[in-house]
């Protein structure tokens, strides 16, 4: 421990951090008697990995098997490791962990890194070492895009992380208000956060029903810089807040989530979008992105900063330009009106509307723990090696639901619900 980290720590509120973890348990992962965990963190979230290990052995966990990560050893690599180290992935650890997937182990991960840690290293380097873990990593992608089990991403507040987001503040200051940010949009700030959060599940399946009965053909997302119709898959079902994976448990796979989302029709999206807001990605900031969409795929990708990586990322295999996902949030949701850029898309996609590249869910389908991946390509779910938000949404922002016959139905109106 170095002589900062007592200061560190003593800047963030312990009966907090305790709910955080009792939140992860009881509402992220519903954690069943006798189920293992499976925990990734990084390093300097070691006071909440333990508080999370102690809430899960109290709800009955079998074995809670964690792994940590260190922003020093990742830097290593790109300073010292021979040129090929960059096409490799520890494939052997990521079958191992898809083999306890399919044993039913839930997964909890715990994010916090320094959004900025690896933009001084050889983009090159950065999207090629991206891109052997997203191959290596896929036996275990499948069991969670397809939401076999019950899983789970929340986050620590790290001084490395802090710093970045606020940057003028001394380095304590930084932390206590990075957690503070973090407790209240997870809800741990409440007497009863269990309670608050039935309530906000509640008001998410609300918007969820009501878009499941519309049932429409298409959105037309409309604002400055933007012009974008995604078309949305056949069969497809709005999700939003607690989902029920194959598992048969019922979860939040992300702390916090303001979002509804969807899975849209692979090869009908055409037009242009900007974002809205920065991207982070693996360690690399990605800023001003401006894509083309035709039949579905991004023919043009621009950026004012991070382009070569996000060049690279749209490369990562056939799927990559295309669309696994829609997600409705808006402009007034909590994160939105705390006014801080968090650098990261956990909470910054809960700020804003948003789509992703790269694999759908297959919980975004009627019936779709039922259907088989070929089924599931025949109806315009897309398949890729990565899964990656980036936000398009603002007050500016119009959304039309369209229907199959032409017909149109107000969504969204300046950021907001209509």
């Amino acid at each position: 421990m170095t002589t900062h980290q007592p200061k560190i720590l003593a800047s963030i509120d312990p009966a907090k951090l305790d709910r955080l973890a009792e939140v992860a348990v009881r509402v992220g992962l519903n954690l069943q008697a006798g189920q293992d965990l499976f925990l990734t963190a990084p390093v300097a979230a070691l006071p909440l990995v333990r508080r999370i290990a102690e809430h899960a052995y109290k709800a009955g966990a079998g074995l809670v098997t964690p792994m940590l990560s260190d922003e020093e050893v990742t830097l290593s690599r790109y300073r010292h490791a021979p040129d090929a180290s960059f096409d490799r992935a520890p494939g052997w650890l990521y079958e191992g962990v898809g083999k306890a997937f399919a044993a039913n182990t839930a997964r909890l991960a715990i994010v916090g890194d320094n959004p900025m840690l690896l933009s001084g290293q050889d983009p090159a380097k950065v999207a090629r070492a991206n891109k052997a873990n997203s191959i290596a990593y896929q036996p275990a992608l499948e069991k969670i895009a397809g939401f076999d089990i019950n899983w789970n991403i929340l986050a620590y507040p790290t001084a490395s992380w802090a710093r970045q987001v606020f940057p003028d503040e001394a380095e304590d200051i930084a932390v206590a208000k990075l957690a503070e940010a973090i407790f209240s949009a997870s809800r741990a700030d409440v007497a009863d956060p269990i309670s608050a959060w039935a309530t906000h599940n509640a008001a998410l399946r609300s918007r969820t029903l009501w878009l499941n009965a519309q049932n429409f053909h298409s959105l037309h997302f409309s604002g400055p810089g933007t012009d974008l119709t995604i078309g949305l898959a056949d069969g497809h079902e709005w999700q939003g807040g607690a989902s029920t994976a194959k598992n048969g448990v019922t979860c939040n796979a992300n702390i916090p989530t303001e979002e509804v989302f969807t899975t849209p029709h692979a090869r009908r999206v055409s037009g242009h979008v900007v974002s809205t807001k920065p991207l982070s990605h693996q360690g690399t900031l990605i800023d001003g992105i401006s894509v083309r969409f035709e039949e579905g795929r991004i023919v043009e990708a621009k950026a004012t900063r991070g382009e070569e990586v996000l060049n690279k990322v749209l490369d990562t295999d056939e799927g990559a330009r295309r669309l696994g996902e829609v997600a409705l949030v808006p402009h007034s949701s909590p994160i939105s009106q705390s006014g801080i850029l968090f650098y990261n898309t956990l909470f910054d996609e809960n700020a804003s509307c948003h789509i992703a590249l790269g694999q759908c869910y297959s919980k975004c389908f009627v019936d779709g723990a039922r259907l088989t991946p070929e089924q599931i390509a025949a109806q315009g779910g897309n398949k890729s090696f990565i899964h990656i938000d980036w936000m398009i949404g603002s007050n500016q922002v119009d959304i039309d639901g369209v229907h199959a016959d032409g017909s149109r139905v107000a969504v969204f109106r300046k950021g907001e619900w209509a």
